[in-house]
């Protein structure tokens, strides 16, 4: 069987972490570089970086900061924000990363996926799908959440997966920063349409709530970023409290 995962994120704007509720209200969270040596520390399976502006403000992620994380820890570590090229791809694997998340650049020409794919190995593409439930239907935003498209999360995450993505960063909208769970109904939706890893995020705010998301969806991660960013979630105490609910994370 395999482990699950807990992955603190940490969303970037002007060189610093930050979180907000439903990609609004940001409040800084600290230096990003301080925080993943910590989460590295703490028996993070992997940690995600996120330049949450970099799309809307029309420019490229920070590799510098990129590599600064990178040689600060030594556990996975996925990179998203502004990413639409190979090239872009190919600076942040040199600056560190593991794996690149896309989400909006994808959205607006699917047939990115397809060729970062068969460049750098499905292994290396992870999907960022930020869904938002509006009049009963999930549809996918881009632009660090500020612009609904009509597109389908469920048809979407079926489509990355045949363009060769190799996982799926899913994250509701709807309950991203509220710290009331996460939404398990389209994560299970989501895990039940496709075959590869899907990581849960939005709405973290207990442990309870990282036990019923893998009690109640497939999903092979869980994220999370202010419970842990704040130490209202210490990591290697929801692993025990995990494990003692018969879930099995790695210790």
């Amino acid at each position: 069987m395999l482990k699950k995962r807990i992955i603190p994120c940490l969303d970037i704007k002007d060189g610093r972490t930050v979180k907000g509720v439903s990609f609004v209200n940001l409040r800084d969270a600290g230096d990003p570089v301080e925080l993943a040596r910590a989460y590295a520390d703490q028996a993070a399976d992997e940690i995600v970086f996120l330049d949450i502006t970099a799309t809307h403000e029309k420019r490229k992620t920070l590799a510098a900061l990129v590599e600064k994380i990178a040689n600060a820890i030594n556990i996975p570590f996925t990179v998203g924000g502004g990413i639409s090229t190979r090239e872009d791809v190919s600076v942040l694997i040199s600056s560190g990363a593991d794996k690149v998340s896309v989400n909006t650049a994808a959205v607006l020409e699917p047939e990115l996926i397809t060729r970062l794919a068969e460049s750098f190995g499905s292994q290396c593409i992870v999907a960022a799908i930020d869904a938002q439930l509006i009049e009963g239907e999930w549809l996918v935003c881009i632009n660090g959440g500020r612009t609904v498209t009509q597109v389908r999360a469920l048809q979407w995450a079926e489509e990355v997966e045949r363009r060769g993505a190799g996982e799926i960063l899913l994250t509701s909208v709807n309950s991203d920063g509220t710290k009331e769970g996460f939404s398990t109904e389209i994560t299970a939706a989501i895990n039940n349409r496709v075959n590869i890893p899907v990581i849960a995020s939005g709405g973290a705010g207990t442990m309870e709530h990282f036990r019923k998301v893998f009690e109640e969806t497939s999903c092979s991660a869980a994220l999370a970023a202010s419970v842990f960013h704040f130490g209202e979630i210490m990591i290697p105490d929801l692993k025990r409290f995990l494990l003692k609910n018969n879930i099995y994370v790695r210790c």
